[in-house]
């Protein structure tokens, strides 16, 4: 009976471990995915000048290519911030700068997909963001700090041109969310046209 009891624990134990890893490993299969046929989407509206959605029930539309340390990091950004649309890739903050126009561009991301690499980003570190029409504006890191969730200065217009890229803190948090953001600040120093 003893033993019984022993392997059923163990039987119990062993499948909610499985399970465990399971949901972590799809939080984190769903985000590639999606940034795969995202990026599709992306080339297909830089081409194209027309949204391209990258599934047919998609929510959400291309807004903009965010790249980073040197193109080791390459990221679709999305209309709009809600959950759902985050889980996808990182989200344009509506009421703020659309990317490609001068103003106070805000993206924010989860911090651990999509944004996790902002934790290695410091002053004098290199941005790109290229709007649907092409041209890609070059951002130079000048900040980062934390902040509570309800502080929205970091969200205004500064008087310049600027990306504010913002994810929940800290980065090893073992629950989601929380009131704390993690906030870089990068401002333009050019602008390349290119040809489509």
């Amino acid at each position: 009976m003893r033993l019984r009891i022993r392997h059923v624990i163990f039987v119990s134990l062993m499948s909610l471990s499985i399970w465990q890893l399971f949901e972590a490993g799809y939080i984190h299969a769903k985000a590639w995915i999606a940034q795969q046929l995202i990026q599709v989407a992306w080339e297909d509206t830089v081409t194209s000048t027309d949204a391209q959605q990258p599934w047919p029930w998609a929510d959400t539309q291309a807004v903009a290519r965010l790249t980073a340390q040197d193109g080791t990091v390459d990221l679709v950004v999305l209309s709009g911030t809600s959950g759902r649309t985050l889980a996808f890739g990182p989200g344009h903050m509506a009421g703020t700068a659309l990317p490609g126009s001068f103003g106070n561009v805000v993206v924010s991301g989860h911090r651990d997909t999509h944004f996790s690499f902002l934790k290695h980003l410091g002053a004098g570190d290199q941005l790109t963001l290229q709007s649907t029409n092409g041209n890609t504006k070059v951002y130079e890191v000048i900040g980062t700090e934390v902040v509570h969730q309800n502080d929205v200065a970091v969200a205004m217009d500064a008087g310049d041109d600027r990306i504010t890229l913002i994810t929940c803190y800290p980065f090893d948090a073992p629950i989601p969310g929380g009131p704390m953001r993690y906030v870089v600040v990068a401002r333009s120093i050019s602008t390349q046209y290119l040809e489509i």
